[in-house]
């Protein structure tokens, strides 16, 4: 489970940003403004990033606020399983990433791992719906559902990517430093419980 500081600090976001939405009177809009500041010194408090990129990057939405989504190709080749190392932090993950608009969850796996891998891919099926806050990844303003959907190679050759420099496939027991932001090494084991029973249900969380 997240800490209580950074549950609270995305409820209050979520209050305030919906708020501003819908809000006409003058004196509304200033207690939910009040109530997205005071969610930005909390993260900034316990983060320790500058309130100037916690503004930007969590509380600069506009509309209803809803969760974001993060969709993750899985596909296995040898009983091992395909990582990208991300740029960003030097480590692995499944390839993905936020999903696009006008993209369905299927087109999104498959555009990521192009993009990430090099490989052509098609998707399956899916496997997990997850909740980021039940997952023991970094914390982060967004509340986050992640979903890992099973693909196949039809094509393509391993590449880098604009946001990856490295493309391999590992055994469960040899899996490199993940980029917990992106994938844990629990979720890694979900995953590998999939190839050895393709009957498995979905998880949902």
């Amino acid at each position: 489970m997240e800490q209580k500081w950074l549950t609270w600090a995305k409820e209050i976001q979520a209050i305030a940003q919906t708020g501003l939405a819908y809000a006409k009177d003058v004196y509304d809009i200033e207690r939910y403004q009040a109530l997205r500041e005071l969610s930005v010194d909390i993260l900034a408090n316990y983060s320790f990033e500058s309130k100037e990129k916690i503004r930007l990057a969590f509380a600069g939405e506009e509309g209803y606020c809803t969760p974001k989504v993060d969709v993750r190709g899985v596909i296995f080749r040898e009983e091992k399983i395909l990582l990208v190392r991300e740029k960003l932090d030097g480590h692995w993950a499944l390839p993905g990433g936020w999903a696009d608009i006008g993209l369905s969850p299927r087109e999104v796996a498959v555009k990521e791992i192009a993009e990430e891998s090099g490989f052509q891919a098609e998707a399956l099926r899916l496997l997990a719906v997850l909740d980021k806050k039940f997952h023991h990844h970094p914390p982060e303003p967004y509340h986050v559902y992640k979903m890992f959907i099973l693909c196949r190679i039809t094509g393509g050759a391993a590449a880098e990517g604009v946001e990856t420099n490295g493309v391999a496939f590992f055994a469960e027991d040899e899996l490199p430093e993940l980029s917990e932001e992106r994938n844990t090494r629990e979720q890694l084991r979900i995953m590998f419980e999939y190839l050895r029973n393709p009957e498995k249900p979905v998880i949902l969380d």
